[in-house]
């Protein structure tokens, strides 16, 4: 038997938030050891749009906003074993500063080039390489701003 028809899927809205100074929030939930993205399951009838807001908040206390849809992406889930993971994925802008809120155990900022966070599959895989390019196109875009 393939291990596709064993893997059941866990379909979620992920949020990609940076700080001022270009570090990525990341949060780890209760009894988990990875890092991942603010964000969560969907619930039935939710648009991933709605489920996006709706998990930022109840993980931060913060409002927000999307400022772009970065698409869907597939990979294994972080915390449960043989479970892929269908993520919808949102930059996101903060109103007010993050704080710890429900099943969240801890959250943190960290720069995009760090190597020492345990870091979940979608983190690790398809966020930081996104990040790492979103912030290096910013600054050419800023330097051709002050050249010009």
């Amino acid at each position: 038997m393939s291990d596709n028809l064993t893997t059941k899927t866990i379909r979620v809205a992920a949020a990609i938030i940076f700080n001022d100074d270009q570090q990525l929030l990341l949060v780890r939930k209760r009894n988990t050891r990875f890092f991942m993205q603010v964000g969560g399951k969907l619930e039935a009838n939710e648009s991933s749009e709605a489920a996006i807001i709706r998990e930022t908040f109840e993980e931060t206390g913060c409002h927000s906003h999307i400022v772009q849809s970065l698409g869907r992406f597939e990979t294994q889930a972080a915390n449960e074993p043989d479970h892929s993971l269908i993520a919808d994925v949102y930059l996101l802008q903060l109103e007010g500063q993050p704080q710890i809120q429900a099943e969240i155990a801890q959250m943190k900022w960290i720069s995009v080039d760090d190597q020492h966070t345990l870091l979940a599959p979608l983190t690790r895989e398809i966020v930081l390489p996104w990040c790492v390019n979103y912030l290096a196109s910013r600054e050419t875009e800023a330097a051709a701003t002050q050249i010009g």
